[in-house]
């Protein structure tokens, strides 16, 4: 049977799937799997991506080694990031990371210096982060970053691996639209913009909607594993259009939740909503299939989770086992509440410490143990996706009426309890490999198989097993 390649990379882990479709279901295995470190090198945060593309290499070198007959390739990532290539095609150092603290106090500055927030806004519709492709292009232009300087092509980071694995310079339009510097009126990047921060259009990738074939694996590429001229397709290459691709809803009365080590809530429309009621709640409209829009809050996820277990694992003092560790919330009766977008969980030395400060200044009550913090991290961000929705009903048409949950905090059943009874009505969760899932699915309509997203959506109903959460 024929199958794709998904290859989705996370900021903390990547993996590849493989998957096949028989004309009504579609079955996924995961393929390889591997850790993607930030660096702290040189006063900065970077990505490594020839490790990144050299796992790529290693499972299409398995795909080789076990004659796995291929179809396409598709890549997806995170958003904003990007890297620098050379007129000889080398890459021009690192990426940096968003977490680089480098971009702190950038926006600010460029309102200052080159155009009001209210136009930026207008122009791209995109919820303001200090990490946001614009600002730190800014930061780089303005700190003279050498690689910048000399950089024949800068592409995000699902277009870099295209390009290294087909020598093919696209800029794919889901991931271009998290980096405030497209316009969703024009659909291509906004050329005001572009000249605030020293920059051409021609810089830039050509642009392509998610479905189109980009181009097959390189000869160099054919001969380092062994296989053909397979295809590479670019699917919704920002990870989160991939993974709202896959919410397996049948009408219109839903909001998502993209949840991982970011939170992003929104709904599906039409076309971007930018007015000033958005611009003053500070949301994004984000490119989506078939030229929808993800209107959406990007929130501060399962991170500081992610953060506190890395400081009680080096301690020793906490269960292994995660879902041991999210059952510790039932034990403890701290009714504290964070913020969890305040801009001290961004990138804290310690994340406990973190919220302790943020407690104290509040005048909450102090947590004791781990299984406070995990309380405390769980009913917050329920409390925050209910702030949200209730934007979103403000904001929107949409007659909201249950919450789609996907991706990995899909599984954390606490979370989805508390969340159900934050927003008193039913969250529905699963598929938890929802980014993969919809990268395949793209694949598997590109190939002809598979028609509309609605289409695409049946059949993701008839691949998965859903769970239920009703309000207490």
């Amino acid at each position: 049977m024929t199958q794709y390649l998904a290859v989705d990379l996370g900021a903390t882990s990547g993996r590849t799937v493989l998957a096949s479709f028989d004309g009504q279901r579609v079955e996924m295995r995961e393929y390889t799997r591997f850790e993607n470190p930030q660096l702290p090198l040189g006063g900065h945060i970077y990505w490594d991506l020839p490790h990144l593309y050299n796992e790529v290499l290693r499972a299409l070198r398995k795909v080789k080694a076990e004659g796995v007959e291929l179809q396409s390739i598709g890549i997806d990532t995170w958003g904003c990031d990007f890297a620098f290539f050379g007129r000889d095609g080398q890459l021009l150092g690192l990426p940096h990371c968003y977490r680089d603290p480098h971009t702190d106090g950038s926006m600010e500055l460029f309102f200052e210096e080159h155009m009001p927030q209210a136009e930026v806004y207008a122009r791209t519709g995109i919820q303001f982060m200090p990490f946001n492709s614009l600002f730190q292009l800014y930061t780089m232009r303005r700190n003279g970053c050498e690689a910048l300087a000399h950089a024949d092509k800068i592409l995000f980071i699902p277009d870099a691996l295209i390009y290294m694995l087909t020598g093919e310079a696209v800029m794919e339009s889901t991931v271009a639209s998290t980096s405030q510097m497209l316009n969703p009126q024009t659909g291509d990047l906004d050329e005001e913009l572009l000249k605030a921060i020293g920059l051409t259009r021609d810089r830039f990738g050509r642009l392509v909607q998610p479905g189109e074939r980009v181009g097959v694996l390189s000869a160099q590429v054919q001969e380092a594993t062994g296989l053909g001229a397979i295809p590479v397709i670019a699917v919704g290459s920002h990870d989160t259009a991939s993974a709202v691709a896959a919410v397996p809803a049948t009408d219109a009365h839903f909001a998502y939740l993209s949840c991982g080590t970011w939170s992003l809530l929104g709904v599906e429309s039409p076309t971007p909503i930018i007015n000033k009621d958005s611009f003053a709640e500070n949301f994004t409209n984000e490119g989506g299939l078939d030229h929808t829009t993800r209107f959406l809050k990007n929130i501060t996820g399962l991170w500081i989770f992610e953060q506190c277990r890395k400081e009680w694992d080096a301690e020793g003092s906490v269960p292994k086992d995660v879902n041991a560790l999210n059952a510790l919330c039932m034990q403890s009766g701290c009714q504290s509440i964070i913020f969890p977008d305040d801009p001290r969980f961004a990138h804290p030395v310690s994340m406990t410490a973190a919220i302790r400060d943020y407690l104290t200044e509040s005048g909450q009550t102090l947590p004791q143990t781990p299984a406070d913090y995990v309380s405390i991290i769980f009913r917050s961000l329920a409390a925050r996706y209910r702030g949200v929705v209730e934007s979103l009903r403000k904001l929107t048409s949409v007659d909201i009426q249950r919450l789609h949950v996907i991706g990995g905090g899909s599984r954390n059943e606490y979370l989805m309890q508390f969340t159900a009874d934050a927003l008193q009505m039913p969250v529905i969760a699963g598929p938890q490999e929802g980014t993969a899932l919809g990268n395949a699915l793209v694949q598997v309509r590109a190939a002809g198989l598979v028609g509309s997203l609605k289409e695409m959506r049946a059949v993701i109903k008839n691949s998965i097993e859903l769970k239920t959460y009703s309000p207490r």
